[in-house]
């Protein structure tokens, strides 16, 4: 989130709590349905659990994937008049000059965009899907997705201001951690974009997928991305960054 000209900057408007709640109520719809349909309408079998923790597997993997194409996205490409992204733009950029504010907003206030993509897409799952198997990959998926944003601002805090499951969750490697999340803000801030579990960071960076992608589009249009010009002016950081322990 932005930094605001008020002392009530952090704080989420009720615009965003609804968006929020409307957000976290399709995707329980999913995932509720898509158990109820697998007890009540098809056979109880371990092959359709197992087909269906695999898909939940498979959609936190993309969640952590597409969280880091899209944070690479909006922290190198566009404005804050870029439709319907411009906000999320500004914020990613004025993260980078001060990492430690986004652990002091309302999850609402920074999750209510993503929460409001994913009752758009989700929807018409929840209204004309009965495959459980599809419904349980669409409820991870759109979850982790939804509250990356969140995982991204406990990956900024040390782990005794942590909330319990937040810290279990990290300490088990399935959310990001602090330190796996500090290269990101630091020289030459181009790398660890991914913030669900940041298992993709690895590959993506040793295998330079977002620089060929970035040169790719440089060769075709022109653009040069951020992280190319702007990490000394845009991305250093205002205030420090806390300390892990």
């Amino acid at each position: 989130m932005a930094r605001r000209q008020d002392e009530n900057w952090y704080k989420a408007t009720w615009a965003h709590r609804a968006w929020f709640a409307t957000g976290c109520t399709t995707v329980l719809i999913s995932l509720s349905k898509s158990i109820i349909l697998l007890i009540s309408k098809y056979p109880s079998t371990p092959r359709t659990w197992l087909e269906l923790a695999l898909a939940a597997a498979f959609g936190y993997l993309l969640a952590d994937l597409v969280s880091g194409i899209y944070h690479w996205a909006v922290d190198n490409y566009g404005t804050a008049q870029t439709p319907i992204f411009g906000s999320q733009i500004e914020s990613f950029r004025d993260h980078h000059q001060h990492p430690s504010e986004i652990t002091k907003c309302e999850t609402a206030g920074i999750v209510y965009t993503l929460a409001a993509i994913t009752t758009a897409t989700v929807t018409p799952f929840n209204l004309f899907s009965d495959d459980p198997v599809l419904l349980g990959f669409v409820a991870v998926f759109a979850g982790c997705s939804m509250f990356s944003i969140k995982f991204h601002a406990w990956a900024h805090l040390p782990r005794k201001r942590l909330p319990l499951l937040a810290a279990a969750l990290q300490s088990a490697g399935i959310l990001m951690r602090l330190s796996q999340h500090m290269p990101h803000h630091r020289p030459p801030y181009n790398s660890s974009y991914c913030t669900v579990s940041g298992i993709w960071n690895r590959v993506l960076d040793e295998w330079k997928l977002f620089a060929g992608a970035e040169a790719a589009i440089f060769y075709l249009t022109g653009v040069r991305p951020r992280s190319w010009s702007e990490p000394i002016s845009e991305w250093t950081p205002k205030t420090q960054m806390v300390d892990e322990k």
